[in-house]
Protein backbone atom coordinates (compact mmCIF):
# COMPACT_ATOMS: atom_id res chain seq x y z
CA UNK A 1 0.00 0.00 0.00
CA UNK A 2 1.50 3.17 -1.35
CA UNK A 3 1.94 6.10 1.20
CA UNK A 4 -0.49 8.58 0.96
CA UNK A 5 -0.75 12.12 -0.15
CA UNK A 6 -0.93 14.90 2.44
CA UNK A 7 -4.72 15.65 1.16
CA UNK A 8 -5.94 12.10 2.29
CA UNK A 9 -5.35 13.05 6.10
CA UNK A 10 -5.65 15.68 8.56
CA UNK A 11 -2.60 17.85 9.12
CA UNK A 12 -2.50 16.69 12.94
CA UNK A 13 -1.60 12.91 11.54
CA UNK A 14 1.51 13.76 10.16
CA UNK A 15 3.29 13.07 13.02
CA UNK A 16 2.16 9.35 12.70
CA UNK A 17 2.39 9.14 8.78
CA UNK A 18 6.13 11.03 8.98
CA UNK A 19 7.29 7.76 11.10
CA UNK A 20 6.46 5.38 8.66
CA UNK A 21 9.59 5.59 6.48
CA UNK A 22 9.51 4.57 2.91
CA UNK A 23 6.77 3.96 0.47
CA UNK A 24 5.18 0.59 1.62
CA UNK A 25 3.31 0.58 5.06
CA UNK A 26 2.81 -3.44 5.15
CA UNK A 27 6.73 -4.60 6.08
CA UNK A 28 6.36 -2.28 9.01
CA UNK A 29 3.16 -3.47 10.07
CA UNK A 30 4.47 -6.72 9.59
CA UNK A 31 7.66 -6.33 12.02
CA UNK A 32 6.00 -4.41 14.72
CA UNK A 33 4.37 -7.14 16.83
CA UNK A 34 8.38 -8.70 16.81
CA UNK A 35 9.88 -4.74 17.62
CA UNK A 36 7.69 -4.73 20.72
CA UNK A 37 8.24 -8.41 21.83
CA UNK A 38 11.89 -7.64 21.40
CA UNK A 39 11.93 -4.35 23.25
CA UNK A 40 9.77 -6.30 26.44
CA UNK A 41 11.64 -9.49 26.31
CA UNK A 42 13.59 -8.42 29.38
CA UNK A 43 11.56 -6.35 31.25
CA UNK A 44 10.58 -7.76 34.52
CA UNK A 45 6.45 -8.27 35.05
CA UNK A 46 6.53 -6.36 37.63
CA UNK A 47 7.81 -3.29 35.97
CA UNK A 48 4.47 -3.59 34.10
CA UNK A 49 2.82 -1.01 36.40
CA UNK A 50 5.67 1.56 36.41
CA UNK A 51 4.78 5.04 35.12
CA UNK A 52 7.46 7.65 34.14
CA UNK A 53 5.40 10.14 36.13
CA UNK A 54 2.35 10.71 38.03
CA UNK A 55 -0.98 10.71 35.73
CA UNK A 56 0.82 8.93 33.12
CA UNK A 57 -0.26 5.51 31.75
CA UNK A 58 1.86 2.49 32.85
CA UNK A 59 3.96 0.07 30.31
CA UNK A 60 1.04 -2.39 30.67
CA UNK A 61 -1.61 0.15 29.69
CA UNK A 62 0.20 2.16 26.88
CA UNK A 63 0.01 -1.82 25.46
CA UNK A 64 -3.29 -1.65 25.92
CA UNK A 65 -3.57 1.51 24.06
CA UNK A 66 -1.63 0.32 21.25
CA UNK A 67 -4.33 -2.54 21.11
CA UNK A 68 -7.17 -0.30 21.17
CA UNK A 69 -5.93 1.62 18.32
CA UNK A 70 -5.51 -0.97 16.41
CA UNK A 71 -8.63 -2.12 16.61
CA UNK A 72 -9.84 1.60 15.98
CA UNK A 73 -8.14 2.19 12.99
CA UNK A 74 -8.72 -1.64 11.81
CA UNK A 75 -12.32 -0.44 12.02
CA UNK A 76 -11.98 2.84 10.30
CA UNK A 77 -10.15 1.55 7.65
CA UNK A 78 -12.59 -1.31 7.33
CA UNK A 79 -15.50 0.89 6.91
CA UNK A 80 -14.23 3.43 4.87
CA UNK A 81 -12.22 0.98 2.31
CA UNK A 82 -15.42 -0.90 2.00
CA UNK A 83 -17.54 2.64 0.85
CA UNK A 84 -18.98 2.88 3.69
CA UNK A 85 -19.24 7.01 4.22
CA UNK A 86 -21.33 6.95 7.53
CA UNK A 87 -19.45 9.42 9.82
CA UNK A 88 -17.17 7.53 12.60
CA UNK A 89 -16.80 9.18 16.13
CA UNK A 90 -13.61 9.37 17.63
CA UNK A 91 -12.76 7.73 21.00
CA UNK A 92 -11.84 9.20 24.61
CA UNK A 93 -8.40 7.09 24.90
CA UNK A 94 -7.99 8.16 28.84
CA UNK A 95 -11.64 6.10 29.85
CA UNK A 96 -10.54 3.37 27.30
CA UNK A 97 -8.02 2.81 29.39
CA UNK A 98 -8.83 3.14 32.47
CA UNK A 99 -11.46 0.36 31.87
CA UNK A 100 -8.76 -1.74 30.19
CA UNK A 101 -7.70 -3.74 32.97
CA UNK A 102 -4.17 -3.86 31.26
CA UNK A 103 -2.38 -3.64 34.81
CA UNK A 104 -3.98 -7.19 36.28
CA UNK A 105 -2.70 -8.84 32.96
CA UNK A 106 0.54 -9.95 32.16
CA UNK A 107 3.12 -8.67 29.70
CA UNK A 108 2.76 -12.25 27.69
CA UNK A 109 -1.05 -11.77 27.04
CA UNK A 110 -1.22 -8.22 26.23
CA UNK A 111 1.41 -8.89 23.45
CA UNK A 112 -0.24 -11.94 21.86
CA UNK A 113 -3.34 -10.14 21.86
CA UNK A 114 -1.42 -7.02 19.62
CA UNK A 115 -0.05 -9.95 17.50
CA UNK A 116 -3.15 -11.32 16.60
CA UNK A 117 -5.22 -8.32 16.27
CA UNK A 118 -2.17 -6.97 13.85
CA UNK A 119 -2.15 -10.45 11.97
CA UNK A 120 -6.15 -10.30 11.08
CA UNK A 121 -5.52 -6.79 10.12
CA UNK A 122 -2.71 -7.90 7.93
CA UNK A 123 -4.62 -10.58 6.11
CA UNK A 124 -7.32 -7.61 5.66
CA UNK A 125 -5.09 -5.31 4.42
CA UNK A 126 -3.67 -7.85 1.89
CA UNK A 127 -7.46 -7.89 0.39
CA UNK A 128 -7.41 -4.09 -0.01
CA UNK A 129 -7.80 -3.19 -3.75
CA UNK A 130 -5.75 -0.16 -4.49
CA UNK A 131 -9.37 1.97 -5.07
CA UNK A 132 -10.08 0.45 -1.69
CA UNK A 133 -7.38 1.91 -0.14
CA UNK A 134 -8.15 5.29 -1.62
CA UNK A 135 -11.50 5.59 -0.74
CA UNK A 136 -12.56 8.86 1.45
CA UNK A 137 -14.24 8.34 5.02
CA UNK A 138 -14.69 10.64 7.88
CA UNK A 139 -13.28 10.08 10.94
CA UNK A 140 -13.43 12.19 14.53
CA UNK A 141 -14.78 14.78 12.14
CA UNK A 142 -11.59 14.69 9.40
CA UNK A 143 -12.21 13.40 6.29
CA UNK A 144 -9.65 10.15 5.79
CA UNK A 145 -8.37 7.71 3.52
CA UNK A 146 -8.10 4.20 4.19
CA UNK A 147 -4.56 4.11 3.04
CA UNK A 148 -3.70 7.00 5.31
CA UNK A 149 -5.34 5.22 8.13
CA UNK A 150 -3.33 2.18 7.30
CA UNK A 151 -0.01 4.66 7.65
CA UNK A 152 -1.46 6.31 10.62
CA UNK A 153 -1.62 2.76 12.83
CA UNK A 154 1.45 2.16 12.25
CA UNK A 155 3.09 5.58 12.91
CA UNK A 156 0.65 5.34 16.01
CA UNK A 157 2.92 1.78 17.25
CA UNK A 158 6.11 4.03 16.17
CA UNK A 159 5.24 6.81 18.00
CA UNK A 160 4.69 4.76 21.20
CA UNK A 161 7.24 2.51 20.75
CA UNK A 162 9.38 5.36 20.68
CA UNK A 163 7.94 6.91 24.07
CA UNK A 164 8.32 3.19 25.48
CA UNK A 165 12.14 3.70 24.86
CA UNK A 166 12.84 6.92 25.64
CA UNK A 167 10.61 7.64 28.66
CA UNK A 168 9.86 4.36 30.34
CA UNK A 169 12.82 2.10 29.93
CA UNK A 170 15.88 4.52 29.06
CA UNK A 171 16.73 4.26 32.99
Amino acid sequence: MKRPETNEFFEYYNGYVSLVPGDDVMPVLDEQPNELRAILASVPEEKGTYAYELGKWTIKELLSHIIDGERIFSYRILRISRGDETPIEGFEQDGYIEHSNANNRTFADLLNEFDFQRRSNMLMLRNISDEGSLRMGTASEKPVSARALTYIAAGHVTHHVNILKERYLAA
